[in-house]
């Protein structure tokens, strides 16, 4: 059941908020403030079973954009370690009958909005505002699946930036998708997701082969996402914003891997690291109670070591960067040339990197986007090329030019 607990922000956090506090108070404000709510509330009995099933299931107050169903999920999937678990998550359902062989369904995964359980993007009583192009992807006839991770919305640790963990949660909502009453859709996908969610999309694209046979995957899309960690982390350690990202992968790499905080982080900054790592962004006077916290984390170096050259935080970034594996799908990338969380020139690197191992890349290249809003100013050149993939067209290719 849903019992009085504090929600979350998500929409499109950049991983430097400092640099977009205005913006984000701006999108904050549109949203308006959101009450509280509860975490996801399962029984531990109830969790064994095949990734993928429903647990339980909420209709979605308002429903989504155009008059369709909308619902919170309670489904299964699978742990870092093979175990079942609990992962949350909505699902918005078009008007009308669906077309002969079924509704297609677009896989939502979205950008950071924390790594605590109640960061939950479907906790959002506004959760449908928070998906960018959410109206056009109802309006063009798809179901859209939007899991909240593993550890958000349960009770929890989030493996952030677990790339595996991320990708199975992606493909076990398709397959929660499928299985409730009147949506009506096909094993036919594609995973559309920005930052966190761009890593969490490519993922899905090495994995779903494996993990997923029986579900059918058309393309992976990806805005500003996160790709070679160390690189990542490399560049934003250094950055005012950027030591909040590593406030919260630290927070729970430690707790997943059971190092001890004491080892990692300078014992005068503890205070302003727990207070950084553990919010969520959810309203304006988050976003302002968030600088105001991490100020003591930007005067200088708050932790003992550097994450980037020291065990096991250097094998957790390498083993969770992309391209490991081929992705046998066509695949999108969108990349804003003002982006100073996600270097431009790593997404081209990585590109290229696709090139080399056979797969076909639509490249998109954004003047004067910043990480903020590269899901928004990409959405439309997105859904246009998801509609190739599913009609069947060829894909088009950056490759080579």
């Amino acid at each position: 059941m849903l019992c009085p607990f504090k929600s979350s922000f998500l929409h499109q956090f950049s991983f430097r908020p400092f640099t977009f506090l205005a913006a984000l108070l701006g999108l904050l404000a549109c949203f308006g403030a959101s009450p509280a709510v509860a975490l996801y509330d399962v029984n531990p009995s109830e969790i064994p079973g095949k990734p993928g099933t429903v647990i339980r299931v909420w209709p979605l107050q308002g429903g989504g954009p155009g008059g369709g169903e909308a619902f919170r999920i309670l489904y299964r999937s699978t742990g870092l370690r093979g175990e079942p678990i609990a992962v949350s998550g909505a699902v918005f359902l078009p008007g009308g009958p669906a077309p002969a062989g079924g509704r297609e369904i677009i896989a939502y995964a979205h950008p950071t909005s924390g790594v605590m359980p109640a960061c939950a993007p479907s906790l959002r009583p506004d959760t449908a505002g928070m998906i960018w192009g959410l109206r056009q992807m109802l309006q063009a006839g798809y179901v859209v699946a939007a899991t909240d991770y593993p550890g958000l919305g349960t009770n929890t640790m989030h493996p952030y930036l677990y790339g595996v963990s991320e990708a199975r949660s992606v493909l076990d909502s398709v397959r929660a998708a499928r299985a409730l009453e009147h949506t009506q859709a096909s094993e036919r996908f594609v995973v559309w997701g920005h930052s966190q969610g761009g890593q969490a999309a490519l993922f899905t694209g090495q994995i779903a082969g494996s993990y997923a046979p029986e579900l059918k995957l058309m393309g992976v899309a990806a805005a500003a996402p996160a790709t070679y960690l160390l690189e990542l982390f490399e560049d934003d350690y250094h950055d005012e914003g950027g030591k909040i990202l590593t406030a919260m992968a630290l927070l729970s790499w430690s707790r997943i891997k059971g190092v001890p905080l004491k080892n990692v982080v300078e014992p005068q900054a503890m205070d302003a690291f727990m207070r950084t790592a553990e919010q969520c962004l959810e309203s304006p006077g988050d976003a302002l109670t968030l600088q105001k916290d991490a100020k003591p984390l930007q005067a200088g170096g708050f932790l003992k070591i550097d994450p980037v050259k020291t065990e096991p935080w250097r094998s957790i970034m390498q083993e969770n960067s992309t391209g490991r594996q081929r992705i046998p799908v066509p695949v999108f990338l969108a990349q804003g040339t003002a982006d100073t969380t996600v270097n431009p020139a790593v997404t081209k690197q990585y590109g290229g990197a696709l090139c080399k191992q056979g797969t076909r890349v639509h490249f998109v290249e954004m003047p004067g986007t910043t990480h903020t809003f590269a899901a928004r100013d990409s959405v439309s050149a997105a859904l246009q090329w998801m509609e190739g993939r599913f009609r069947g067209a060829p894909a088009p290719s950056s490759c080579g030019g």
